[in-house]
């Protein structure tokens, strides 16, 4: 081989990979605030809180087993889990094309015709068509198919921070269920018990048709509530079974909705929002852009000329027998560039299809920040809101069983008639339902807060 083409390509494998064609610099502007709304009323005397794990973002140990069932078992996140080994597969076939193959061949080659017969039989070890990466096409593919990959691990990070917040709220919906179903039943049989003296007096002509027709409702209505309360409850577990994957144990159930179990910390005073750029969706839109980036690179690698190589070195003979005697050796070294001329459009077709590719990816990323910030500012928002409810329905609640209290002593001593006692009754079991309620939105919030934040407020140092 002549020494300046040995010299040429050697120079040539050496800038391989040196051309950089993708964009460097992508501007991101998703036009949020540099601080979340309601600042003023964070706890700024809280410590600074470092990234909160599920363990610790819900107390009850019950809904600890929950959750660690589901994460074991659950479908959606196995295939999640499975996806993420099926883009690190895809990233390593990409990468491949960065090394030579080598592959040892063996080939008999008969020729024949109007001449005699002959036979010819080589084998060898070889390379074939090995790309000499000069513009960073191949290398910008293996770099997209790498960003492919991190984002499909972002999903399954998501995927997981769902289903830790999904199983956590279904546990306590079934929890509240079963205070409402509990409500229920304890007002049907007061009822019952009226429904029992009113029929007991209006036989003794004490009390009339109206209002014993009126103590029924009262019973029937509390009956209806109790059996959709009932099947609520039911439909609650199957629910939550499905979410971690299979049976759980009678245990592992709520009784009744406890306002303790979703012990996330106080939102530390100052906190930036950029720390939602932690969040596992955000991260993986951004995985996204930077793999539309490198695609632009290998499109605009595509206009270039591409050197690619193959050769090999063996032995030939027009024997099998001799193939591998002295003087059989050989070598090929067959070099080719390819210089692109006419395509029909085609690459320029490819490289506008990667810039559009960039641009939606890139409003994807904005999107995705923007959505998390309204997240975030909805949970912050009804946060506050709803501790205020919470008190707030818990004094409507005492203040109605009071009245409903008074009312009936009002009414045994003939003080009141049976229309006001009717309105305390049906205004006491309306304010015990709704505090069940708010509590359970209070606290299904502080899930929605954990979860839009990523699970955590600071990097652990």
């Amino acid at each position: 081989m002549h020494k300046p083409l040995m010299t040429a390509l050697a120079a040539a494998l050496l800038a391989s990979g040196c051309a950089v064609l993708e964009p460097r610099a992508t501007e991101v502007a998703p036009a949020i605030p540099s601080q979340w709304p309601l600042a003023e009323n964070v706890d700024g005397s809280a410590p600074a809180a470092a990234d909160t794990g599920w363990r610790d973002a819900f107390a009850d140990a019950r809904l600890q087993q929950v959750v660690a069932q589901a994460l074991a078992h659950n479908r959606d996140l196995r295939v999640a889990v499975a996806n993420v080994d099926r883009a690190r597969a895809q990233y390593r076939i990409q990468r491949a094309d960065r090394l030579p193959s080598l592959a040892v061949q063996g080939q008999m080659e008969r020729i024949g015709g109007d001449v005699p017969a002959s036979e010819q039989y080589t084998a060898g070890l070889g390379v074939t068509a090995f790309e000499l990466d000069l513009f960073g096409r191949v290398r910008n593919l293996s770099q997209s198919a790498l960003q492919q990959y991190f984002a499909v691990e972002e999903n399954r990070r998501s995927a997981q921070l769902s289903l830790v917040a999904e199983v956590a709220t279904a546990w306590l919906t079934l929890g509240a269920d079963q205070d409402l179903l509990r409500i229920a039943e304890a007002t049907l049989a007061s009822h019952e018990e009226s429904l029992r003296l009113a029929e007991a007096r209006h036989r003794l002509g004490g009390t009339s048709a109206l209002e014993l027709a009126q103590t029924r409702t009262l019973v029937e209505a509390a009956r209806t509530d109790s059996a959709r309360y009932a099947s609520q409850v039911a439909r609650d577990l199957n629910a939550l079974e499905l979410l971690a994957g299979g049976a759980l144990d009678a245990e592992l159930l709520p009784q009744r909705l406890d306002d303790q179990v979703a012990a996330t910390p106080a939102l530390p005073a100052g906190l930036p929002a950029d720390v939602l750029l932690r969040r596992p969706d955000i991260m993986a839109a951004e995985h996204q852009l930077l793999a539309a980036n490198a695609n632009i690179g290998a499109a605009r690698a595509a206009f270039f000329p591409s050197i690619s190589l193959t050769g090999s070195v063996g032995s030939a003979s027009g024997e099998l027998s001799g193939l591998f005697e002295s003087g059989t050796r050989m070598w090929s070294f067959i070099p080719t560039i390819t210089l692109p001329i006419f395509q029909g459009g085609r690459l320029r077709a490819g490289l506008g299809m990667a810039n559009a590719d960039r641009d939606i990816a890139l409003a994807q990323y904005e999107k995705a920040i923007q959505s998390g910030f309204r997240e975030v500012a909805d949970a912050l928002a009804e946060h506050e809101a709803l501790e205020i409810q919470v008190r707030s329905q818990q004094a409507l609640a005492q203040a109605a069983n009071d009245a409903e209290r008074l009312s009936q002593a009002r009414y045994d001593a003939g003080l009141d008639s049976f229309v006001t006692l009717l309105d305390a009754r049906r205004s006491a079991y309306a304010a015990r339902q709704s505090l069940v309620s708010t509590r359970l939105a209070e606290q299904s919030n502080r899930i929605a807060l954990y979860k839009t934040l990523g699970g955590g407020w600071r990097e652990q140092g």
